[in-house]
């Protein structure tokens, strides 16, 4: 593998909670392999606890990228992410690794898979204007402008999506197009060879809830809380950030912020969490009956399967 060119790259998809982690460190322990991290919250240094990073030892054990790389205070887009993904794996296959991508941020894996819609940069300056002037009329008046710049995100966003709203007025201030247009625009499609094993649970809301809440209290008893307020006490960061805006996160800050009860935060983050874990299994079912990916090796899994580890060495050396 080291005469540069790409034989693919494994992928292990799933939704929060699932094991992807776990069984990419197994897979590299017994195989020379490299991981690169699918996750928009492992990003952020600083960010620890609330986002299940891997432990000092497991860093130290296998390779791991695209994990701290950025302040919270910094954003991190789905087009740097797909750009970053693909010279890491070129650089481990180069090194005679196998690469591992390994996480649940579906954005990413979209933006890598689909490629991206040629929007324009960020224009700093226009995106402090529609800020300044959405904090004088609000974000139900900004949004409504977007009922005849660009009705179709106009029906699909809530006035409530700040970030996205802002990008929409952003992109038209700049273009003069309404930004649903550039979706039409496909971009190019994954620049390297690539598997799928995906961790698929059982759809049992009740059994996810009460497995969700007790990794929520196990993070709250290792000092999720603590870690939170340090990031609070910053100064610098708020909700306004997607940093902030990650789930558990949100829902601490508030709570340090007197906005919630302690009981109330935990439900809120219990919820928040349930509601991405079902976001991304719908992606993920979604994917799964998709024609585009018909030619990709996959082997779907359910996390308990009690072969799990064995089926998908199998399945890793058989298309290796």
């Amino acid at each position: 593998m080291g005469d540069g060119t790409l034989k693919g790259a494994l992928v292990i998809l799933g939704p929060t909670a699932s094991g992807k982690s776990s069984l990419a460190l197994k897979i590299a322990s017994v195989r020379s392999a490299e991981i690169i991290s699918l996750d928009s919250a492992l990003i952020y240094k600083g960010m620890d606890i609330g986002t299940a990073k891997p432990t000092a030892d497991e860093l130290a054990l296998v390779p791991h990228h695209l994990i701290d790389i950025i302040d919270p205070r910094e954003t991190y887009s789905a087009a740097q992410f797909r750009s970053d993904c693909t010279r890491l794996v070129r650089q481990i296959e180069q090194a005679n690794a196998l690469p591992i991508i390994c996480g649940g941020t579906m954005m990413y894996y979209k933006a890598l898979v689909d490629g991206l819609s040629p929007l324009p940069t960020t224009d700093p300056k226009i995106r402090a204007s529609i800020a300044k002037e959405a904090e004088q009329v609000g974000w139900v008046a900004m949004h409504k402008k977007l009922e005849h710049i660009d009705p179709v995100l106009y029906a699909k966003l809530s006035p409530n999506d700040k970030q996205r709203v802002s990008r929409a007025l952003e992109v038209f201030a700049m273009t003069s197009r309404p930004m649903s247009s550039f979706y039409a625009q496909k971009g190019s499609q994954c620049p390297f060879p690539r598997r799928e094993v995906v961790l698929l649970p059982e759809d049992d809301r009740q059994k996810l809830r009460v497995s969700i809440r007790e990794r929520f209290m196990q993070m709250l008893s290792q000092g999720f809380v603590d870690e939170v307020r340090r990031l609070r006490d910053r100064g610098d960061l708020s909700l306004d950030l997607p940093s902030m805006r990650c789930v558990g996160y949100r829902q601490v800050f508030e709570y340090l912020e007197g906005k919630c009860s302690e009981e109330e935060m935990i439900e809120r983050a219990v919820i928040a969490t349930a509601r991405l874990a079902k976001h991304q299994m719908t992606w993920l079912r979604g994917g799964l009956s998709s024609d585009r990916d018909q030619e990709v090796p996959r082997l779907v899994l359910r996390p308990d399967d009690p072969d799990l580890f064995d089926k998908v060495l199998s399945f890793v050396d058989k298309v290796s």
